[in-house]
C-alpha cells in the first residue's frame, strides 16, 4: 500500500481518536481497525497503537498544563498504582477479535452509561484531595492497568467512571488524571511490545502525529466548555461503541 496514502490516512484517524480519546473514550476502536486494514495482525496493530496513545496523552496533558489546569502529584500516584497491573497485562496481551468478549465489553460500556446517569452524593473534587485515598481505588487501579496494558479498547471510559466514582472527581479532573495514568503505563507496555516485535515505527509515528494534534485541541475544548460537553461526547460516544460491538451497527 501506498505509504502516502497509509501517512494521510493514520494522521486523519489519529486526530478523530485523540480528540475523543482526551474528551471521552474509545479512540482505539477507530485506530485498531486502521491498522489491521493497512495490514498489520492484530498484536502487531495493538503494539503499534501504543505509540499513538503516548504522545496523544503527553499532547494532551501539556495543553491542559498549557491552561493552568494541573494535579501533578495526584495524578502521579494514581498512574503509579496502575503500573504493576499494567506491565502483568502488557506480558498476557493476545489477540482482541474474540466475539464472545466484544459482546462483554458492549455490555459493560451499557453499563457505564446507566451508572453516569446516577448522582453523585457528594460533592465533587474540583483542587485536591486530602488526606489518603479511599482503599478501594487501590485495586481499581490495579485492575484497570492490567486491562489496560492487556486490551486498551475503553479503558478511557472505565478509567473514567472510576475516578468519578471512587474519587467524586468533576469530569475535567477525571480527564486531566486520566491522559496521565494512560501515558505513564503505556511506556512499560510500548517497551514491552517492542522487545517482542510487534511495533510498527512508521505506521506508529504517522498515527502519533494524528494523535496529537487531536488531543491538544480536545483538552482546551474540555477546559472552555466544561463537564456538561464532557458528559454529552461521552455518551454519544460510549453509545456508538456499545451499539457497534453488540453488532447492532
Amino acid at each position: 500500500m501506498n505509504d502516502y496514502f497509509a501517512v494521510l490516512l493514520l494522521f486523519g484517524v489519529g486526530t478523530l481518536s485523540g480528540f475523543i480519546n482526551v474528551m471521552a473514550g474509545g479512540g482505539s476502536t477507530i485506530t485498531l481497525p486502521t491498522l489491521i486494514f493497512l495490514g498489520l495482525d492484530a498484536s502487531l496493530a495493538n503494539g503499534t497503537n501504543r505509540i499513538g496513545l503516548l504522545f496523544q496523552n503527553l499532547s494532551g496533558i501539556l495543553s491542559f498544563k498549557n491552561e493552568n489546569v494541573s494535579q501533578i502529584k495526584l495524578s502521579l500516584k494514581l498512574s503509579l498504582l496502575t503500573l504493576p497491573g499494567a506491565i502483568i497485562g502488557s506480558f498476557y496481551a493476545t489477540k482482541i477479535e474474540d466475539a464472545l468478549f466484544q459482546k462483554i465489553l458492549g455490555i459493560v460500556m451499557i453499563g457505564i452509561v446507566i451508572t453516569m446517569l446516577v448522582p453523585n452524593s457528594k460533592k465533587y473534587v474540583e483542587e485536591k484531595i486530602i488526606g489518603k485515598l479511599p482503599w478501594l481505588i487501590y485495586p481499581v487501579m490495579f485492575a484497570l492497568g492490567f486491562y489496560g496494558g492487556f486490551i486498551q479498547v475503553g479503558i478511557g471510559f472505565l478509567l473514567m467512571i472510576s475516578l468519578h466514582r471512587v474519587l467524586k472527581m468533576s469530569l475535567l479532573y477525571v480527564n486531566l488524571h486520566k491522559v496521565f495514568i494512560v501515558m505513564i503505563y503505556t511506556i512499560p507496555a510500548l517497551i514491552i511490545f517492542a522487545v517482542t516485535g510487534n511495533v510498527n515505527w512508521f505506521y506508529g509515528l504517522s498515527l502519533a502525529a494524528g494523535t496529537s494534534f487531536g488531543a491538544w485541541w480536545s483538552a482546551k475544548l474540555a477546559v472552555k466548555k466544561g463537564e456538561r460537553i464532557i458528559k454529552v461526547i461521552l455518551g454519544i460516544t460510549i453509545v456508538i461503541m456499545s451499539a457497534k460491538l453488540l453488532g447492532v451497527l
